[in-house]
């Protein structure tokens, strides 16, 4: 028998064990059954009958016999209704449009064929770096994987275009596994993230403070591998050598080699030099300025940028306010009448100025209450409310950290530029034609979402938008590529709907039979710290991730943990990103880790599953240290959402 299926055999038999054990069979509550519910679940999924089924097959049993213990008359009736109302919650829920919609986003990103010109590129401009081809990899993963979403399609299309290339540079077999496999599971957690949609919906969180606050620990966990890889690159070169001449060389189109020999190697002093006649190159003046707009392109989106931060942040202050000022003291006209120039009203007028009959005596009791009347200014206090008026209106001062910020960034602009080189400048046509296209389609779609220019599910239409458009600019847009989209889209759609059904199912019948209330009572009867029972929670769903995918864990066991978080006072957004960060390890955990499979699928014959095994472990460390690290510091995921949502 298989390694794997030997542990997973075991894992079935240690819950089926368990369960008898703990089960106490002479003294069974409702709550007990619920427990049993749960186990026969975990063992149903493992087995592999479908989640989503197992889930709603389980859920109706269970209910029934939920509802038998109250009125066993009606408990069809009721396990019927609950069933079709759980059924229309979910169809109605309006957060998860957007899943089919960034899925088919990431279909056609996947069919526009970037990742090969994204790896390439990536790879030449990381050259210098030690372990360049596997710091690549991680770039090029996590750049494609956060634009598609979909874990097998980036290991799958790496498995395939960057693990030949570095088992043909001589790079240890279980080093590239790990760096595929773990750097095509970086897009469950960067956003746009189906997983964190997922987890929103489940446990009623804002999905756009989620995407928020899994920005810098995607970036984190990231920088952690690539650190890592160096590291060991650094201390091991056996294992990564470096790249030979050969693989460093850039081609370069005769027009750069033209200008680099007869002129200079620096990009801006020859292509100004040549503009001006001075030297006999034949480089037409068009392509001499097609090269010259390429080369200022950064300079140019620096200037916008910069320009678009400074208009923002010396705006004056909100209308509402300055109207506000300018209503209180601008209208003199209520304060002095005789100032305004018009006639002082008669002694009494004010009585009956609204130029009815004076009411009788006592009408005024019946009168309905007016709003309070604005408070009368005197002369120094309007003009002092003019004066605050007039300075709202006028552009404020732009902070310190935006001139820090604006010195650093131009620092570095003005080095990029004195170390441009026509090998340069091509690897930055390279990036420019692979890396900036899937840059600004992720950029549109998380700014809109982030900064509240749209909902989620908009900003996934937007995104479904820009993968059609960038499929037709690569060319690569006809019936068959948006037959297959469509097709895979509906199909990931619908196991997704399903999966909500079932856990919707699940989780009431789990409820009805006081399973919830048996696992509360359990939980609070150990004591624990808000710290303490935080470790256990993200424990058990390390431990989770072994067995079961993040689908089965975040709609089978969130629905139990989410109540809990109320008795810790723990908030349920960070406890959303531990979960998230915690959750990598579902695709990188044997017997069920399926980026493992994924890869080894398209592997050379020798590569074996054993040593993608071993490759994905470090990873699965680095995994915990960056877990650690966001729960010793929650600044890490929470300061965007707090700067931007508070």
């Amino acid at each position: 028998m298989r390694k794997e299926l030997l542990f997973g055999f075991s894992i079935m038999a240690l819950v089926v064990l368990s369960t008898a054990i703990l089960l106490p069979w002479g003294n069974i509550e409702s709550g007990h059954m619920g427990l049993l519910m749960l186990s026969l679940v975990v063992v149903a999924i493992m087995l592999g009958f479908p989640t989503a089924f197992t889930l709603m097959g389980m859920g109706m049993i269970f209910t029934f016999i939920a509802y038998s213990f109250q009125n066993p008359e009606l408990a069809l009736d009721n396990t019927l209704a609950l069933m079709v109302q759980r059924a229309y919650a979910v169809m109605t829920n309006d957060v998860l449009i957007s899943i089919p919609l960034f899925v088919f986003m990431g279909y056609l990103v996947e069919r526009a064929n970037l990742i090969e010109k994204l790896f390439r590129s990536m790879h030449l401009a990381l050259v210098r770096v030690p372990g360049s081809l596997a710091v690549a990899t991680i770039f090029t993963c996590a750049i494609f994987a956060t634009a598609t979403g979909i874990v097998g399609a980036v290991v799958t299309l790496m498995g395939l275009l960057a693990l030949p290339t570095m088992l043909k540079a001589g790079y240890d077999t279980r080093i590239s596994a790990g760096c595929i496999t773990a750097g095509g599971c970086l897009g469950i957690l960067i956003p746009p993230s189906v997983l964190l949609i997922v987890y929103g919906a489940t446990a009623g969180v804002s999905v756009v403070q989620l995407y928020a606050g899994a920005f810098f620990p995607g970036l984190m966990l990231a920088g952690l591998y690539v650190g890592y890889v160096i590291i060991l690159a650094k201390l091991k070169p056996n294992l990564m050598p470096p790249l030979s001449e050969e693989g460093r060389k850039v081609p370069l189109p005769m027009s750069y080699t033209e200008l680099g020999e007869k002129i200079s190697q620096k990009v801006i002093p020859a292509i100004l030099i040549a503009l001006k006649g001075k030297r006999n190159v034949h480089v037409a003046p068009k392509e001499l300025l097609k090269s010259l707009l390429i080369a200022l392109l950064p300079l140019l989106v620096f200037a916008l940028f910069t320009g678009s931060i400074y208009s923002t942040v010396t705006a004056p202050l909100d209308d509402g306010i300055s109207a506000e000022l300018v209503e209180m003291g601008g209208d003199n006209s209520t304060v002095d009448s005789e100032s305004s120039g018009g006639l002082a009203l008669p002694p009494g007028a004010e009585e009956s100025q609204s130029g009815g009959l004076a009411l009788p005596p006592g009408a005024e009791e019946e009168k309905p209450e007016e709003p309070a009347a604005a408070p009368i200014l005197s002369a120094d206090e309007t003009k002092a409310a003019e004066a605050a008026a007039a300075k709202a209106l006028e552009p404020r001062d732009a902070p310190t950290w935006f001139w820090v910020m604006t010195a650093i960034f131009a620092a570095m602009l003005a080095i990029y530029y004195m170390l441009l080189t026509w090998v340069r400048l091509e690897i930055f046509k390279m990036l420019l034609g692979s890396f900036f296209p899937l840059a600004v389609l992720i950029l549109f779609v998380l700014g809109s979402i982030v900064f509240g220019l749209a909902t989620p599910t908009e900003a996934a239409a937007i995104g479904a938008i820009g993968g059609v458009i960038l499929a037709a600019a690569y060319k690569q847009l006809n019936f068959k590529v948006i037959k297959e989209s469509v097709f895979l889209t509906a199909k990931t759609g619908a196991m997704v709907c399903w999966l909500f059904v079932g856990s919707s199912i699940f989780s009431a019948a789990f409820a009805l039979l006081g399973g919830q209330d048996l696992v509360e009572k359990w939980v609070l009867s150990l004591g624990l710290s808000p710290i303490e029972f935080m470790i256990l929670a993200q424990v058990i769903i390390f431990l989770l991730g072994w067995p079961l995918e993040w689908t089965e864990i975040i709609v089978i066991f969130m629905p139990i943990f989410i109540p809990l978080l109320d008795n810790f006072g723990i908030d349920p957004l960070f406890f959303g990103l531990l979960v998230a960060l915690n959750l990598q390890t579902a695709f990188l955990s044997p017997p069920v880790a399926m980026s493992a499979f994924y890869l080894k699928g398209v592997a050379p014959p020798h590569v074996t599953l054993n040593q993608i095994f071993m490759g994905m472990l470090p990873f699965m460390g680095i995994q915990i240290i960056a877990l650690v690290l966001l729960y010793v510091f929650p600044a890490i995921g929470l300061w965007l959402p707090q700067v931007l949502y508070k």
